[in-house]
């Protein structure tokens, strides 16, 4: 079991001007899931980073969600100590009301500065990771707008743009429970509007296991990613090469790789 509180080596990694291509580890919707955390500790150093896509937290009773806020806290400090860790929030993450009245994910402000959290925009290499925030009313939707279109002039044509943003597009594959579509719409037209070449999601955990699901998608030339949720001690996850400009959707019944 990972201790959190481990000191172990720094890693050498710089975010800016740092090895390029980059390999990242994504996924998402761990909900507290220790065993599927601690793989993500055991592969870390493999990668140039790792990208956690929100809903890191159970809500449904496992931990009380203070004591789950002070474990993860430390794990992912742990984690940035291992490699370069990007973690944004879910609608499952939010702890606090907002003076607006907008629910936000204050604990992940409060994580080691080493991690990139909501609102944050790192490079590593040539790449550029924006890592958007979880939104449920108008005003921070628009400090996710105003992210956006400032990384927009900051984007390095050599590199690629990613973006971290917890729900999949609406009438998306990447959104089919096997029901309905649990998609976010504005994504849909900040995609088509800034044509970012990958999204990375996450948030409706059946969409590609269910017939009309997929892992994968894509907007105008913007490809979308959700690895969903399965059990067990490893996480659905995708591993996203931005040399060969492939992703690898690995599960463990099958493996998929698809071109960007």
């Amino acid at each position: 079991m990972i201790d959190p509180t481990d000191q172990g080596p720094t890693s050498l990694l710089l975010v800016a001007g740092s090895f390029c291509p980059v390999r990242y580890l994504v996924a998402s919707d761990l909900h507290y899931g220790l065993q599927q955390f601690e793989w993500i500790a055991d592969e870390a150093r493999s990668f140039d980073a790792v990208v956690l896509g929100g809903d890191h937290l159970d809500i449904v009773g496992r931990a009380e969600l203070g004591a789950q806020i002070v474990l993860l806290s430390a794990l992912f400090g742990r984690l940035a100590d291992l490699t370069t860790l990007f973690a944004n929030s879910g609608n499952h993450d939010l702890d606090a009301r907002q003076e607006h009245g907008e629910k936000a994910a204050t604990w992940l402000a409060r994580l080691d500065p080493r991690v990139a959290t909501d609102g944050e925009s790192r490079r590593m290499g040539d790449d550029l990771v924006s890592v958007c925030a979880w939104w449920e009313g108008p005003v921070t939707l628009a400090d996710v707008e105003r992210q956006l279109a400032a990384d927009a002039s900051q984007r390095d044509e050599l590199g690629t743009w990613i973006w971290v943003y917890h729900s999949p597009p609406s009438e998306s594959p990447t959104s089919w429970s096997g029901n309905r579509h649990f998609g976010d719409d504005v994504l849909n037209r900040l995609a088509l509007e800034y044509q970012p070449d990958v999204v990375l999601t996450g948030h409706v955990h059946e969409a590609p296991f269910v017939p009309g699901g997929s892992w994968h998608d894509v907007i105008g030339d913007t490809l979308i990613l959700n690895a969903g949720r399965q059990s067990g001690p490893v996480p659905a996850h995708i591993i996203v090469d931005t040399d060969e400009r492939i992703a690898t959707w690995c599960t463990s019944s099958a493996q998929e790789t698809v071109q960007f």
